[in-house]
């Protein structure tokens, strides 16, 4: 059983000052397979004080000399790839295709990042003012348990394009994947304190890190609800924040789209990375005239959603993350139909022939209603909806009848068409018959889905304070 019983301060590996030790879970097997030794308050406080006396050297480094830095990590990064893609699928039950194709997302955010770094210029003239872009301070990124490296890739990158320095802070639920980033760091040669990781609950390290003085900026990805918790505990110092929170995005299949292609993807987006994003299409919006065309469609390509062990490369859908997260589905399930929406594919237990692990049956609901808690709260696990809707109008109205903006999805035959209903979409990001986005376009969400965005310039001016002087 791996013990991981350190942190990563000014520079060294250090053994935490908190004592409590978490398990750490195979959600396939269910088995303990190590335990993670948990940071404390005062170690969030020594971490704070690390980044905070890097600060004065370090924000003031040449473009030139982040863009090493940045070349370093996101080498570091991808010569760690192999390691952190065993990570991921031992600790949270990630399957082939979501680690192939979004995991070297994370080296990549390192090398895009010193990419605009070259052409990025932080002073401009107007006239007699001088304006320059002031990096904001010492930063706290936040990151969940899925695809933990591109969340803080995605984070640090920006963080330190700025000349900010970093304390992160991931899940303690994913502490091999952070083992692997701690020792990634380390290996790019940094300067002391540039980037400080550690473990620790939200209640203790995480109320520590977002309430601290000497905090200028909190970048936090997870549910809304802790998301209005950190804006609690920032508003006493005014932090900056970006802060990428929960979704319910909603996927409209317009009455002139190729069905069967249309269903496959929204299914696709619905059921990645075993149902646990941020951003997956969990309500599909169906026109009236084409719902019975639109359910067969789906039962029909529910076979290519295969659920079982995450390193068989046939496999679609693995876990969810622990045991709290499969009895919070099966109880949205169980809900689903108190409610009076109709399972259509999938439902309740395990499915066949799994008698271990955390697994859900992929479930698709029918006859569902938008004020139905099903398709108003986030579930974080394969569970969908099916939406039916009479015309344009009241698909917009519909997709928009949410407190979630993340992404939206639509999909028809005619770009034209389809481009004038994602106008009409309240969304930070309306895909138009595809369900991945562009890496280099602004990236977060409307109402309750967060503020801010993350990539390319977006990211790196969100660590950015302008500074204008006058002579």
């Amino acid at each position: 059983m791996r013990k991981i019983h350190q942190i990563y301060i000014d520079g060294h590996f250090v053994t935490p000052h908190g004592t409590e030790t978490a398990p750490l879970h195979n959600p396939a097997t269910e088995q303990v397979i190590g335990e993670v030794r948990l940071a404390d308050e005062s170690d969030a406080r020594a971490a704070v004080a690390a980044a905070k006396r890097s600060l004065a050297d370090f924000s003031r480094t040449t473009k030139l000399e982040r863009i090493a830095l940045l070349k370093r990590l996101g080498a570091s990064f991808a010569d760690r790839l192999d390691d952190l893609k065993a990570a991921m699928t031992e600790e949270y039950g990630a399957v082939r295709g979501i680690i192939e194709g979004l995991l070297p997302l994370a080296p990549r955010m390192f090398d895009e990042a010193a990419e605009l770094l070259e052409s990025y210029e932080f002073e401009q003239t107007r006239a007699t003012t001088t304006i320059s872009m002031e990096p904001l301070g010492v930063a706290v990124a936040i990151t969940p348990w899925n695809l933990s490296a591109v969340f803080v890739a995605q984070k640090v990158a920006s963080a330190l394009a700025a000349g900010c320095t970093v304390v992160v802070k991931p899940s303690e639920l994913s502490a091999l994947q952070t083992q692997v980033m701690m020792e990634a760091f380390d290996a790019a040669d940094l300067p002391p304190g540039v980037v400080n990781v550690i473990t620790g609950r939200g209640a203790s390290v995480g109320d520590t890190l977002t309430s601290h003085p000497d905090v200028a900026k909190v970048d936090f990805t997870g549910s809304t609800a802790v998301g209005q918790r950190i804006m609690r505990n920032a508003a006493d110092t005014f932090k900056r924040l970006t802060l990428e929170l929960g979704g319910k995005s909603p996927t409209i299949l317009l009455d002139d789209a190729d069905i069967p292609a249309a269903v496959g993807a929204a299914l696709t987006s619905g059921f990645l990375n075993n149902g646990q994003t941020c951003f997956a299409g969990t309500r599909i919006l169906a026109p009236q005239s084409r719902l019975d065309e639109v359910l067969a469609a789906i039962e029909s390509a529910m076979p290519a959603f295969a659920v079982g062990d995450p390193t068989d490369a046939e496999t679609a859908v693995g876990p969810v993350v622990s045991q709290a997260q499969f009895d919070r589905v099966q109880s949205y399930i169980r809900l689903g139909q108190e409610e009076g929406a109709r399972v259509l594919v999938g439902g309740e237990g395990r499915p066949e022939g799994l008698d271990k692990g955390w697994f859900v049956q992929p479930t698709v609901f029918t006859g569902v209603t938008n004020d139905m808690r099903v398709a108003r709260e986030e579930i974080f696990g394969p569970v969908l909806v099916v939406i039916a809707y009479q015309d344009d109008d009241e698909a917009v109205s519909i997709a928009n009848d949410s407190p979630f903006g993340l992404q939206a999805h639509v999909f028809s035959s005619d770009l034209e068409r389809a481009r004038r209903m994602a106008e009409r979409l309240e969304a930070g990001t309306v895909l138009v018959n595809r369900i991945f986005g562009d890496p280099d376009a602004p990236f977060g969400g409307t109402k309750q889905s967060g503020i801010g965005r993350h990539h390319h310039t977006y990211g790196l001016e969100s660590y950015l304070e302008p500074r204008a002087i006058t002579a």
